[in-house]
């Protein structure tokens, strides 16, 4: 299958501490990856180069056949390339669809001054409700955002990137602060997703890893230790005593 993904030589530094070493990893089309480690071990700082958030020292980041590694955030966004669950950016006092509908006027190279249209076009309207739909927030979307709970606010982000229409999700930690019946909404719904979208995931969950990964990578110190299938992963003695342990150590 072909990759929609390249990274190569990824390097990344802050002063003396390396984020990112030599990071080279593909992804093909309609995979799930998830990218797991422990605290340090640099995935945010790899999926904020992934987002044209961060500018890599080094190193080449190739999506749907373009060289990306210089391109801006939303340059990257037209390209196809959505990240998720950052800071949340939602804007609590207008309503969940005016929220999407601001998303999708934001792709389509709109300026936000005129927000208010929004609620009357339905160019903006449709593909928001469209969205809204696909998280299940439909029956929310006349109420203010800030009425939803933490986790219809992660479906609501999740909504907003959908609204730009990716062909790649990189979502960074979609089950931080969920509680077990929320996280079990939102991996029933990225296993949806996963059926139409190739999906980075970063993610502490590691039985929400397991259940939805195609393949995952393992960092640590910002360097690969190990890639494969998720029982490969799970068998692997060194990823075993890096991480895999301590997180049983946690959960157990």
């Amino acid at each position: 299958m072909a990759e929609l993904l390249r990274v190569e030589g990824l390097a990344k530094r802050f002063g003396g501490i390396v984020a990112t070493d030599d990071l080279t990893l593909g992804i093909p089309e309609g995979e799930l990856h998830a990218v797991i480690g422990p605290n340090g071990a640099g995935k945010t700082t790899f999926i904020a180069q992934l987002s044209g958030q961060l500018v890599p020292d080094s190193g080449r980041i190739n999506f749907g056949g373009n060289d990306i590694t210089s391109v801006s955030m939303p340059s990257r966004s037209l390209l196809g390339l959505a990240r998720s669950f950052q800071i949340t950016s939602l804007f609590l006092d207008l309503s969940v669809l005016d929220n999407v509908a601001l998303a999708v006027q934001a792709h389509a190279g709109h300026s936000f001054h005129f927000w208010r249209n929004a609620r009357r076009e339905p160019e903006l309207r449709d593909p928001a409700r469209a969205a809204l739909a696909r998280v299940g927030l439909s029956a929310r979307a006349d109420l203010p955002a800030s009425a939803l709970s933490h986790g219809e606010h992660r479906q609501l982000e999740l909504a907003m990137a959908l609204a730009s229409r990716p062909r790649m999700l990189l979502l960074d930690e979609p089950m931080a602060g969920l509680g077990p019946e929320e996280s079990a909404r939102m991996v029933s719904m990225l296993r949806d997703l996963k059926k139409e979208l190739t999906i980075l995931l970063v993610e502490h969950d590691m039985e929400a890893v397991f259940a939805l990964a195609d393949r995952i990578t393992v960092l640590v110190y910002g360097r690969v230790i190990a890639s494969g299938k998720p029982e490969d992963i799970r068998n692997n003695a060194q990823v075993r005593d890096a991480y895999l342990g301590e997180q049983e150590a946690v959960h157990g």
